[in-house]
């Protein structure tokens, strides 16, 4: 069975960067890099669903630090409330 090959993020940006050039067929760019063109087609459509992100103008896309200090100071408030609530079950 054939080892999986493993690309770098700069490799990969540069194989779909020459298939958005659009200097040599997709099949041409498979060849020269030893790839399938599946891979090369598959690439190319990150980068252009991606591009995007690119000009967001730095937008986060996970929560912000006062979301995260919220959410833990909840946590807290129900760690305290759910160890009184055992305790009264206890009895």
């Amino acid at each position: 069975m054939a080892k999986r090959r493993n690309f770098t993020d700069q490799f990969k940006a540069r194989v779909a960067l020459e298939a958005l050039r659009g200097d040599k067929t997709v099949q041409e760019i498979a060849a020269k890099h030893q790839l399938h063109p599946n891979q090369v087609s598959t690439w190319k459509r990150q980068a252009i669903d991606g591009m995007a992100d690119v000009f967001s103008g730095g937008k986060q896309s996970g929560p912000t630090e006062a979301d995260v200090k919220e959410l833990h100071a909840k946590i807290g408030r129900l760690a305290v409330e759910n160890d009184f609530l055992s305790e009264g079950l206890k009895r």
